[in-house]
């Protein structure tokens, strides 16, 4: 593995953080280009993804000392250790979500389309981002004998899952699923939505695999990550019947209008 990618002098540029600012600069430019494309809007500050990428740092970082709150209580020091990696997903998605909809609201822009394009987007930077848990040897699996087996600086020569490979691919799965439904979208939001639920499934799957320190709700049954996913998915599922209901009722309405 390469956790470290190079040196400047004293400073050291970190493969983790490295990847997360490239999978943050290529998704960035994709959001613009489809908000460009498929709405119009050119008006699409950097400011926007500045917001983004602070919310995102903020929460998961935040969301990485509540799995062990005490021990990062008693060592302190540890937390100022914020560029080698110890990230949560699901903390910068939380965080990130109410910003994005207030910013989009406070621009006039159509938030639930929006949402669709940065569906998309999402999967593109926790992707790369991935590849630097890979190269950095966080998020590794449990113990295994498989012939897919690898060792992390971490697991001490102990062949585990790589269960950051395995993420990887589930995301990129849910990303042709999202460019598949896209393509016949029955309403606005329905990319995004379908995109939280399947990677709460994907997740929840994957945790099986995990083999790193992180905490549970119920002690070895269901992690944090587990527990954040159920309550997604059933959030989620009444926003997704709601916005259907709505999108089929003024289909009808539109219907008696024109005959």
């Amino acid at each position: 593995m390469h956790p470290e990618l190079f040196h400047i002098g004293n400073f050291t540029i970190y493969t983790y953080a490295f990847c997360i600012v490239i999978g943050t600069l290529v998704a960035s430019v994709y959001t613009k280009w489809s908000a460009k494309k498929e709405l119009g809007i050119v008006n699409l500050s950097n400011n926007f993804f500045y917001l983004i990428f602070i919310a995102g740092f903020v929460g998961g970082k935040l969301f990485f000392y509540l799995e062990r709150p005490i021990y990062f209580f008693n060592n302190p020091k540890l937390m100022l250790d914020n560029f080698s990696g110890g990230f949560v997903f699901y903390g910068s998605f939380i965080t990130i979500v109410p910003i994005v909809i207030w910013y989009l609201k406070k621009s006039k822009f159509p938030v639930l389309q929006m949402l669709d394009i940065l569906a998309i987007t999402v999967t593109i930077a926790h992707t790369i981002g991935r590849i630097g848990c890979f190269f950095g040897g966080c998020c590794y699996g449990k113990p295994t004998d498989s012939f897919i087996g690898m060792s992390f600086p971490k697991t001490n020569h102990i062949t585990v899952h790589p269960s950051q490979l395995y993420e990887i691919t589930g995301i990129l799965s849910i990303m042709i699923v999202l460019f598949i439904i896209k393509k016949k979208k029955q309403f606005h939001g329905q990319l995004f939505l379908t995109y939280i639920i399947l990677y709460a499934i994907t997740r929840a799957f994957l945790e099986l695999f995990r083999g790193d320190k992180r905490g549970f709700i119920i002690d070895g049954i269901i992690s944090h990550s587990q527990f954040i996913g159920i309550i997604l998915i059933l959030s989620t599922l009444i926003f997704y019947k709601k916005l259907k209901i709505n999108k089929t009722l003024k289909s009808k309405t539109n219907e008696k209008t024109i005959f």
